[in-house]
C-alpha cells in the first residue's frame, strides 16, 4: 500500500510539471517578446513586411548609422502600429530584452519613437530636429542619418539645434526632395518647349531685325550663318543641359528591394500555416486572446470534419501597400496558397484595419465568398471600427457559422489568378526627361515662339508709330473640370447623373457593341429601371444618383480606352483611383480603411493624413439628423465603391435580379 502511495504521488508531480510547461509552451509569445529576441539577434531589425518602402537590405546601413551616437542603439523597423503606443512598445521591448541604451521605432518610412534606458541622450530634442528640418519623403535611412547626428551632438546643443528647427519651420517645411511623375512630366513638357521655342525665337527675331533694317536701308551686320549656328548652338546646350538640371530618376528614397526580400514574409506566413492553421503575424499587436483563439481553432477542427468542409488557414497579417501583394489581400492569398502547396480556405484578417477577406482554393463551397460574406464580417461596423482589435475574434467566429451554412457543390472551387502587383523596382522610377509630355512640349514651344514673335512685332510696330486698331484676340474657352463636392446636394446629384447618363447613351454609335462600357452602361440603366429622366427626377435617392454618375463616367471613359477598375475610394466623384491606401476615416480616433484613391487624395493622405476624414463624401442620412459617410448612408450597390468598378457593376445587377 505504501509504494502504491508513492508511486501515485510521483505520477501526480509528473503531471503538476509537465502541464504547466505544455501550457507554457503553447501561450502565444508577445509582440514584445518577439522584437526582443530580435533584438538580441541583431541590434537593428527589419521588418520583411515592407519591401517596397524599407527592404531588410538597409539593415547594415542603420547598423553603420547607430555607431554615430555613440551609446548602444537598438532600431526597430515595423508597419504602423495602429493602436499601439511606441514609447510603451519600445519600453516593453526593453524590459524583456534587459539592456540599457537608445531605443529608436520606425514605423514604415516615418522616425516614431526613441527613448533613452540608463544612458543619457537628447532623444526628444533629436526627433524634433529631425521631423522640422526633413521633408516627409527624405526616406528612413536619411532621417535617422539626422537623428544620429543630433544625439551626437550632446544635450545642450542639440536642444538649441532642435530650437533653432522649430523657430524657422513651424509655419513653413522644407522642399520634397523627390519628385512625383506629374513633376517629372512638367519638366518633360518645359523642356520640350525650350528646345523648339527658344532656338526657333531667336531665328523669328533675328529675321524680323534683319526685315527692319533693310527697309531702313541699313545693311547686313552679321554673316548668315551666326544666326542658324547660334539657334543650333542654343538647341543643343538645352538637350545637353536639361538632364543635368532635371537629374532625379526616382520618386522615392526607397531601395528597389530583390526577389527574395519580395518573398520573405510570404515564406514566413506559410512556414507558420503548415505548424499552426491560425497565423498570428509576431511583429503586430495581439487582436485574439487565448480563449478566441482555441475557439477559432475548434470551429476550425470542427468545420474540417463537416460534410463538404476542408482545411482553412487563418492569417492575421497587416496588408501595407508597402508590401509585397502592395496592400492586395487577394494577391497575398494566392501566394502564400502557392507557397504553402495546400489547398483549403484562406483568411486575411487585417489586425491594422480590421478587414477580413476569404479566398476558396480547392474546397467545394458555392458561390463567390469574396461578394457573398456580409459587409458586418468583412469590414465591420461602427462596433468594430471603435475597438482595438476590431472585434476580429468575435467577427471570424461569425465567418466560421457563415462558412457552415454555405451551399456545397460537386466539385473543388479554384479562385482565379489576380493582377500581378506593381513591379517594385519600376514603381517610384520616373519616367525619361525625353518622354510622355516631351513630345507635346515641342509643338507648343513652336507654337509659343511664333505667338511670340506676333507679339514682339506688333509691338515694334506700336511704337514705331503705325497706326491701326489693335485687336485683342477673345481668349480661349476652357471645359469645365470634373466638379466633386464632399457634401452633395440633392438637385446637383441629379443634374450631373442626368449629364452624365445622357451624354454616355450619346457616345454609343454602334449600339451591338457589347465591350465593357457597355456593363456601365447597362448597369447604370438598371439603376434609373432603363429612364434616363428618371435621374432627374424626385424620388431617387442620392447613393443611387452617385452610383449612376460613377458608372456613366467610367462607362465615358472606358469608350476612350481607358478601362480603370480602382474608383476613388475617398469621394467616388474624383474619379480613377491610383492605388490603394490606408486612409483615415474619423477625425476623433484612428479608425482607418483601406480604399483606393486619386492621385490628390493619395498625395494629401501622405502630406496630412488629419485631413482626409474631411475629403471623404458624405451623404444625407436616410433616417435623418445629418450626413454620413456615402458607405455607411446606405446599404445598396454604392458600398462595392471600394472594391472597384467591376464589383460596382455585378452588386447592382445582384440587386436587380439580373445575372
Amino acid at each position: 500500500m505504501l509504494r502504491l502511495l508513492l508511486a501515485l504521488c510521483a505520477v501526480a508531480g509528473v503531471f503538476a510539471t509537465a502541464t504547466p510547461a505544455r501550457a507554457a509552451e503553447a501561450a502565444p509569445v508577445t509582440q514584445a517578446a518577439y522584437l526582443a529576441e530580435r533584438l538580441r539577434e541583431n541590434p537593428v531589425h527589419v521588418t520583411d513586411q515592407l519591401p517596397r518602402e524599407v527592404p531588410r537590405s538597409t539593415a547594415p546601413a542603420f547598423a553603420r548609422l547607430a555607431k554615430k551616437t555613440g551609446v548602444p542603439t537598438y532600431v526597430l523597423v515595423l508597419p504602423m502600429q495602429v493602436g499601439t503606443d511606441g514609447e510603451q512598445l519600445l519600453g516593453a521591448v526593453h524590459d524583456r530584452l534587459g539592456r540599457d541604451g537608445l531605443y529608436v521605432l520606425f514605423e514604415g518610412a516615418d522616425l516614431a519613437e526613441a527613448t533613452a534606458y540608463g544612458v543619457r541622450v537628447p532623444a526628444d530634442a533629436a526627433i524634433t530636429a529631425t521631423r522640422y528640418e526633413l521633408p516627409y519623403d527624405a526616406g528612413p535611412l536619411r532621417s535617422f542619418e539626422r537623428f544620429a547626428e543630433v544625439i551626437a551632438l550632446g544635450g545642450d546643443k542639440a536642444g538649441a539645434r532642435a530650437e533653432a528647427a522649430r523657430e524657422k519651420y513651424q509655419d513653413d517645411e522644407p522642399a520634397d526632395l523627390y519628385i512625383g511623375p506629374s513633376d517629372r512630366n512638367n519638366q518633360s513638357f518645359l523642356t520640350g518647349i525650350l528646345l523648339t521655342g527658344v532656338p526657333l525665337m531667336i531665328v523669328l527675331t533675328a529675321w524680323y531685325a534683319r526685315r527692319h533694317r533693310r527697309r531702313s536701308g541699313a545693311g547686313r551686320r552679321v554673316p548668315r550663318w551666326v544666326v542658324p549656328g547660334a539657334a543650333v548652338l542654343t538647341a543643343a546646350t538645352i538637350a545637353l543641359a536639361a538632364p543635368v538640371v532635371f537629374d532625379q530618376t526616382r520618386s522615392s528614397a526607397a531601395r528597389p528591394p530583390t526577389p527574395a526580400e519580395l518573398s520573405a514574409r510570404v515564406e514566413r506566413v506559410a512556414a507558420g500555416l503548415k505548424q499552426d492553421a491560425v497565423y498570428a503575424d509576431p511583429e503586430s499587436p495581439r487582436v485574439l486572446d487565448s480563449r478566441q483563439l482555441a475557439r477559432l481553432h475548434e470551429r476550425i477542427r470542427d468545420f474540417r470534419r463537416s460534410d463538404g468542409g476542408g482545411p482553412v488557414y487563418v492569417a492575421l497579417v497587416p496588408q501595407t501597400p508597402e508590401s509585397e501583394s502592395a496592400g492586395d489581400s487577394w494577391l497575398f492569398a494566392a501566394a502564400v496558397h502557392a507557397k504553402a502547396r495546400q489547398d483549403g480556405l484562406y483568411i486575411v484578417a487585417d489586425p491594422d484595419d480590421g478587414t477580413i477577406d476569404v479566398y476558396n482554393y480547392g474546397l467545394r463551397l458555392a458561390g463567390s465568398l469574396s461578394f457573398d460574406l456580409p459587409d458586418a464580417v468583412t469590414l465591420g461596423d461602427s462596433r468594430a471600427d471603435e475597438a482595438d482589435d476590431h472585434l476580429l475574434g468575435e467577427r471570424l467566429d461569425t465567418l466560421m457559422t457563415f462558412l457552415d451554412k454555405a451551399p456545397r457543390t460537386d466539385r473543388p472551387v479554384f479562385e482565379s489568378t489576380p493582377a500581378p502587383a506593381p513591379n517594385a523596382d519600376a514603381e517610384y522610377a520616373l519616367p525619361p526627361l525625353f518622354a510622355t509630355d516631351f513630345w507635346p512640349g515641342l509643338f507648343v514651344g513652336a507654337f509659343a515662339a511664333l505667338l511670340l514673335s506676333g507679339v514682339v512685332a506688333g509691338g515694334t510696330w506700336i511704337v514705331g508709330g503705325l497706326t491701326g486698331r489693335r485687336r485683342t484676340a477673345p481668349e480661349p474657352a476652357h471645359l469645365l473640370p470634373l466638379t466633386a463636392p464632399t457634401e452633395p446636394s440633392v438637385s446637383y446629384l441629379r443634374r450631373t447623373a442626368h449629364t452624365e447618363l445622357t451624354s454616355l447613351i450619346g457616345e454609343f454609335t454602334d449600339p451591338d457593341d457589347r465591350t465593357r462600357a457597355w456593363d456601365h452602361l447597362d448597369a447604370a440603366m438598371l439603376l434609373v429601371d432603363g429612364d434616363p429622366d428618371r435621374a432627374r427626377a424626385a424620388g431617387t435617392d442620392p447613393a443611387t444618383l452617385v452610383a449612376v454618375i460613377v458608372l456613366a463616367r467610367a462607362g465615358r471613359a472606358a469608350l476612350t480606352g481607358d478601362e480603370t477598375d480602382l474608383c476613388c475610394g475617398v469621394n467616388p466623384l474624383h474619379g480613377p483611383g491610383v492605388r490603394l491606401s490606408h486612409v483615415r476615416v474619423s477625425a476623433e480616433g484612428t479608425s482607418r480603411r483601406l480604399l483606393p484613391v486619386c492621385a490628390l487624395c493619395r498625395d494629401t493622405a501622405i502630406a496630412d493624413p488629419s485631413g482626409m476624414p474631411a475629403r471623404l463624401m458624405r451623404l444625407p442620412d436616410p433616417a435623418g439628423g445629418g450626413r454620413l459617410p456615402y458607405y455607411d448612408a446606405t446599404d445598396g450597390p454604392l458600398t462595392a465603391v471600394p472594391k472597384g468598378i467591376t464589383r460596382l457593376i455585378e452588386k447592382v445587377r445582384e440587386t436587380a435580379g439580373v445575372h
